[in-house]
């Protein structure tokens, strides 16, 4: 099935991972694809990669910190497309926390915050007009976390998060009126290449998700072109957990009462 013919679409943190594997599924379902990120030699490569399957996408070097950059990468959509249909943002930064809550530096803090929060309103400040034009297939999807709905720590990254799914709901409300939906999906633990070197973590995550295991970029792409989607036409200003039911659920305790 392709759900997407014809449609053209924006992802910003594209070049791995999630972001990636989405520009995948959207390709191989129709659409043409602007991949961007903030290295553009990992979104070229990952722009080729769909070519040579025969899908439609480009590239470009995009730092969602730079509004400059971010309405430069919407006009070239335009330009080359025609039109804009889809904005995924996906692009994020997640520091460390230090071990003592008082030692978290201001940078560090503003860097999450700007990047991840910030950087999706930049880009659908940015989309929207023309998202607006799309004849009522606009659609934005941002990309948030389990951690902006629960403690599961990393101070700054949660907060954004957290602030991007109010951001979702308030936009949601103003872009009904213009005919755009707008979408967040939360991820739970995901096996991308963040965590290379670190298998032996998430097979711990592991244990504590109800269906056995952490989740796939192909189970969080599926989430993000449903939402995308006419299938997903009467839908807007939710938040789509999808976390293998880690949410619903709290394995650790279950087990600590099963004296297990």
């Amino acid at each position: 099935m392709r759900r997407f013919e014809g449609y053209a679409v924006v992802l910003t943190g594209a070049g791995r991972g999630i972001g990636e594997v989405t520009a995948r599924r959207f390709a191989a379902e129709g659409a043409r694809v602007l991949i961007t990120d903030l290295d553009g030699e990992r979104a070229a490569k990952a722009a080729a990669a769909i070519r040579a399957d025969g899908g439609e996408a480009e590239s470009l070097a995009c730092d969602v910190a730079d509004r400059t950059a971010v309405e430069a990468a919407v006009a070239h959509a335009v330009d080359r497309f025609g039109a804009l249909d889809v904005l995924v943002n996906n692009a994020l930064s997640c520091t460390p926390d230090t071990p003592l809550f008082e030692d978290q530096l201001d940078d560090a803090w503003h860097q999450d915050l700007d990047i991840t929060l910030t950087g999706a309103f930049r880009c659908a400040r940015a989309a929207l007009p023309h998202l607006a034009a799309a004849g009522g297939r606009g659609a934005i999807v941002n990309v948030g976390s389990v951690n902006g709905e629960r403690d599961f720590g990393n101070h700054a990254y949660s907060a954004a998060k957290a602030g991007l799914a109010s951001l979702t709901r308030t936009l949601a409300g103003h872009a009904a009126q213009r005919g755009v939906r707008v979408n967040l999906v939360a991820p739970g633990t995901i096996h991308t290449p963040n965590w290379d070197g670190r298998e032996d973590a998430l097979d711990r995550a592991a244990r504590v998700y109800p269906l056995g295991r952490v989740g796939e970029p192909a189970d969080i792409a599926a989430a993000i072109t449903f939402l995308a989607s006419s299938d997903a036409s009467w839908i807007t200003g939710v938040t789509l957990p999808v976390d293998g039911g880690l949410l619903m659920s709290n394995v650790g305790l279950r087990a600590a009462i099963a004296g297990e």
